[in-house]
């Protein structure tokens, strides 16, 4: 059996192999395409499971990812990032090789990208359905017009259509308050598409967020989706609603470095350098930057709840005890955090320790 002595990051492959397949049998149930965001596990092997269910077409997060998926023979990959004309040689790298779309959502961007890329790739224009991060205003039928004009006479940038985060809906604690979220977004981006069909009757919508894939039901008019986090989910998911705790494939393993009774506190190695600094309030009001529960092994048990992280630093995460569970555990024993974003905290790690003791690499 593996010694874990430094923090390190469970992965439980049954219960990822089983998110990967519900996902893909929901979104194949919305009669669209499943174009699963890979920035989440940034992992050759992982990635191979979802081959296993059919995906051939990917999203990532940055060119550096997409050039090492393509390395691993993924040919149709979608570079979720707002493109600006400093990313030409890169768009100009991947795209002698795959099929690669990418995101623009300003005109000038488009006028510098056509004059300097050598092959033809695939646009979507970023459409900000309510997240309010990047994205040009879905509502903004004038500015989406002058884009689109701009895009009507380049030879290298091939329009496909429009592409959206609907990514308030982290903020949901609820189904009703993710209704009130998904619903909104999903009336302006078919929107749009309503207001261009005589013009392009070919456009396609991408949707992607985990909390609206998982719990939502009532999609329609979209071509393809593309969660990510799904594949392991983490705390915050299960805050949202979004899965169960048994339902989470990741778990930081980490030693205790010291007990407090006085301050009903343990010292665990486990800090922001490994959790990420995310945070979840709790609905009892509770600050919590992972929960704490009992390890089998290579594996954790969430019936048997340590308690939170209520505070961390680089290296250290201070968790909040009672006495029954404070009298069980001694430094040097090894707990568990379910992560709050599991993203960040795989992107921190940078490897994953299976339960079945196997060490699976991640994008360097």
């Amino acid at each position: 059996m593996y010694q874990i002595i430094e923090p390190t990051l469970l992965l439980n492959t049954s219960i990822c192999k089983a998110n990967i397949k519900k996902m893909a049998e929901r979104v194949k149930g919305w009669r669209g395409d499943f174009r699963p965001h890979f920035k989440t596990h940034q992992s050759a092997e992982i990635g191979g499971w979802f081959r296993e269910v059919g995906v051939e077409r990917i999203t990532v997060s940055s060119f550096t990812m997409a050039k090492y998926f393509a390395q691993q023979g993924w040919q149709d990959i979608t570079v979720a990032l707002t493109c600006t004309k400093i990313h030409s040689e890169l768009i100009n790298e991947l795209s002698a090789n795959i099929n690669l779309n990418i995101l623009v959502e300003d005109d000038e961007t488009i006028q510098e990208l056509e004059k300097t890329l050598k092959n033809p790739v695939g646009v979507f224009i970023k459409a900000d359905t309510g997240y309010n991060r990047t994205g040009i205003n879905a509502s903004d039928l004038s500015g989406i017009k002058k884009i689109l004009c701009c895009l009507k006479d380049t030879t290298k940038l091939i329009f496909i259509g429009f592409l959206t985060h609907a990514g308030n809906t982290y903020y949901a604690r609820n189904k009703e308050q993710l209704e009130d979220m998904v619903e909104p977004a999903l009336e302006k981006i078919l929107a749009i598409k309503t207001f261009l069909k005589d013009e392009f009757p070919l456009m396609q919508l991408s949707w992607g967020d985990t909390p609206s894939c998982s719990i939502y039901n009532n999609f329609y008019g979209m071509d393809e989706y593309r969660p990510g986090n799904f594949v392991f989910y983490d705390y915050t998911q299960v805050q949202i609603g979004s899965c169960k705790m048994s339902d989470v494939a990741v778990c930081l393993a980490a030693p205790v470095l010291a007990v407090h009774p006085q301050r009903k506190e343990i010292v665990m190695h486990a800090g922001a350098v490994h959790l990420s600094k995310d945070w979840v309030e709790l609905p009892s009001g509770v600050t919590s930057y992972g929960k704490v529960v009992k390890l089998n092994g290579l594996e954790w048990d969430t019936g048997q709840v340590v308690g939170e992280v209520r505070s961390i630093s680089q290296e250290h995460g201070i968790v909040s005890v009672g006495e029954e569970v404070l009298e069980q555990i001694k430094p040097g024993d090894t707990l568990g955090i379910i992560p709050v974003h599991s993203c960040l905290t795989a992107h921190l790690m940078k490897q994953f320790l299976s339960n079945e003791g196997n060490f699976i690499e991640m994008m360097k």
